[in-house]
């Protein structure tokens, strides 16, 4: 039979014992998101995953915000993150450091998700904006685009959830290389 567990029955690590928790190299960039219950919500998802950092960019929220608070729930304390007025600084930063950068957009030579291979241990993804994606100004910049394949009438899906599932996924190749 089928056992709910308590949170005290799931180990799970406080704030402090996460940050000696071991990294995936994976670094997430948020170019100018709209809802910082967005940027929320992945700074959780990146929790979840020990992903190594977070870049927000142009307009996006920053910790501490009501509505990051709200679902990143205590998120924002144990994920590193930085803050970079343009996008096109934090990719060339990445860049300089030996990533490579990928965008999560719809191009014309994008990779799908599940067909994607790491070539580099070490990765970063670009999630764009809500309504505009990725900044035009910035994919010359990038190493590449991988995207989701969606079978139903919508063409994009929410950046949270989107991010998610490419977060989940890449997280996971990482860790079994």
């Amino acid at each position: 039979m089928l056992k709910k567990l308590k949170l005290t029955e799931l180990g799970r690590v406080s704030v402090e014992e996460y940050k000696d928790v071991p990294k995936v190299d994976l670094v997430v960039v948020l170019d100018n998101i709209r809802s910082a219950m967005n940027v929320g919500s992945i700074f959780r998802t990146s929790d979840a995953m020990a992903i190594q950092s977070i870049c927000l960019c142009g307009i996006t929220a920053t910790p501490p915000n009501r509505e990051i608070t709200k679902t990143a729930i205590g998120a924002t304390d144990s994920v590193d993150w930085k803050y970079f007025k343009e996008t096109k600084e934090a990719v060339l930063d990445l860049r300089s450091k030996g990533y490579t950068v990928l965008a999560i957009e719809q191009t014309n030579e994008s990779v799908e998700l599940m067909e994607y291979t790491i070539k580099n241990d070490k990765l970063a993804i670009v999630l764009g904006n809500e309504v505009a994606g990725v900044d035009h100004e910035i994919l010359d910049e990038l190493d590449g685009a991988i995207e989701i394949n969606q079978f139903g009438t919508k063409h994009s899906l929410n950046v949270s959830v989107c991010g998610g599932i490419v977060i989940h996924h890449l997280a996971g190749m990482l860790r079994d290389k």
